[in-house]
This record gives structure tokens, C-alpha cells and sequence, in this order.
């Protein structure tokens, strides 16, 4: 089961004033079944720079896409399960993701999670921890690490006996190269 955090959206009444429009779980919620145990919740997307912070729509509810629309943003909370509990289908995983990001057989035989993407991502663990694998190197980062990744080759490999959660913001960006 994924785990749950409290989604507060603000937004604006009819008068201008401030207002919450959303108070929940998140309801967008997404199990990929080619690595059981993983699930993504979208908490906020937006498609376009400057964001439009008018209307009333929960711009969360939208089909699972990896990467951030051109000039969009991603707000996410990912659950990376302990590989202990699970298996993975690369390929099944990225396809079931909706990325255009998909890993080589080189990344896949590294890791099955080893992969790219065309943004900026700024993430935080909440909860847990897990190595973070790059072409070069790895690192563990736990609860309250903040990571900048900048579109490298990366993997998110949980060794530990719990899951490990990661709130993640995704900003459309340059493909690294």
C-alpha cells in the first residue's frame, strides 16, 4: 500500500479571496505493476511556464507521464519498495511510466531503474533511504537528504527491509548530454 501524505492546494473564490480548494491524500495514485511495490502519487502538474495559478481544476488528474510536459512542472511523491519485496521489468516500468526516457540494455543490466530525464528534479526523502547509482559512483541519501539531479543517468536501488519515499519536483529542462 502506498503511503499517504496530506495534499493542501490552495487557489481563489469567486471574490479573489484566498481559498483551500483541495485537502486530501492525493488522489492520483499509480502502482506500477512492472515494479511491484512502486507507486507514484501526483500531488500538482502544471504544462506551461509561466504557471497559471487561476481556475479550480485538480491538475493532478492525468494519465502517469514520466517526464514534465515542454516548459511543465512535475510535484510527485515517489515509494522506491525494498528490492528485497519486488521484481522488475525494465522495460514493463518505463512504458507503464509514459517516459520517452527509455534505458539501453547497458543501463537495464546496471540496474533496472538506471535511467534519464530531460529535466531539473530537486528531491527530498521524507522517509527511508536508498542508494542513489550513477554511471559513476553512488551514494545513499536518507530521511531529509536533498538531492539536485540535472538530467543525469541515475538509478534508485532500496536495499533496506522498508520503502523509501522521495518527494520529488520535475522541471522541464535542456536534455543533458
Amino acid at each position: 500500500m502506498p503511503m499517504t501524505v496530506n495534499r493542501i492546494v490552495t487557489g481563489h473564490n469567486a471574490e479573489g479571496k484566498s481559498t483551500i480548494l483541495f485537502s486530501d491524500n492525493g488522489t492520483n495514485v499509480t502502482h506500477i505493476p512492472s515494479w511491484k511495490g512502486l507507486y507514484v502519487t501526483e500531488l500538482w502538474v502544471t504544462n506551461e511556464t509561466p504557471a497559471d495559478n487561476s481556475g479550480h481544476e485538480d491538475r493532478s488528474l492525468r494519465p502517469m507521464r514520466h517526464d514534465p510536459a515542454p516548459r511543465g512542472t512535475i510535484f510527485r511523491l515517489v515509494e522506491i519498495p525494498p528490492e528485497s519485496q519486488t521484481s522488475f521489468d525494465a522495460a514493463g516500468i518505463f512504458n507503464e511510466l509514459g517516459s520517452e526516457n527509455k534505458p539501453t540494455s547497458e543501463d537495464s543490466a546496471r540496474h533496472p531503474s538506471m535511467h534519464k530525464t530531460n529535466s531539473i528534479d530537486y528531491l527530498v526523502v521524507i522517509s527511508g533511504e536508498c542508494i542513489m547509482g550513477m554511471d559513476e559512483g553512488e551514494i545513499v541519501v536518507r530521511q531529509g537528504d536533498c538531492i539536485v539531479q540535472r538530467g543525469t543517468n541515475h538509478a534508485w536501488i532500496n536495499k533496506t527491509d522498508k520503502p523509501c519515499l522521495l518527494a520529488v519536483i520535475l522541471i522541464d529542462a535542456v536534455p543533458a548530454p
